[in-house]
């Protein structure tokens, strides 16, 4: 097996968090709370009784996240890609893994198709970025 520098991992990980940042808060953060059922006066009130506080959700989004950079690491330290191909394999994990196991739950779920492409579009779009992330580092 090849090497896996985890601050490749740290990094990618970073790029995958602070995307989730603005595509949840600028560019689909309204759109994507209307359709959960999120108003601005959940927000102001916190968590309720039972619900996780904000910051283990940012903390297990983050960990999960390194868990999938150090998936991607994993990949290219067994396969030796090239740059071109890190991009491919990352943004692969994002459309073709990724989005459909999210689509599935969605559809036992009978959630909305907007709500499927907002948080789909965040996973492709975030692994693609670690994708970069790890080609520019080479």
């Amino acid at each position: 097996m090849g090497d896996i520098s985890f601050l490749k991992v740290l990094l990618a990980t970073l790029a995958f968090f602070l995307i989730g940042a603005i595509w949840y808060g600028p560019l689909f953060g309204k759109a994507w709370r209307e359709m959960i059922g999120i108003t601005e006066e959940d927000i102001k009130a916190g968590p309720r009784p039972g619900q996780n506080p904000i910051w283990l959700i940012m903390g297990l989004a983050f960990a999960f996240e390194m868990l999938v950079s150090l998936m991607l690491a994993h990949t290219y330290a067994r396969t030796y890609p090239s740059d071109l191909a890190k991009l491919m394999i990352a943004f692969g994990f994002g459309a073709a893994i990724m989005a459909p196991a999210l689509g599935i739950n969605y559809l036992y779920q009978m959630r909305p198709g907007k709500l499927f492409a907002i948080d789909a579009g965040y996973f492709v779009v975030g692994c693609t970025a670690m994708g970069i992330i790890y080609a520019l580092m080479d």
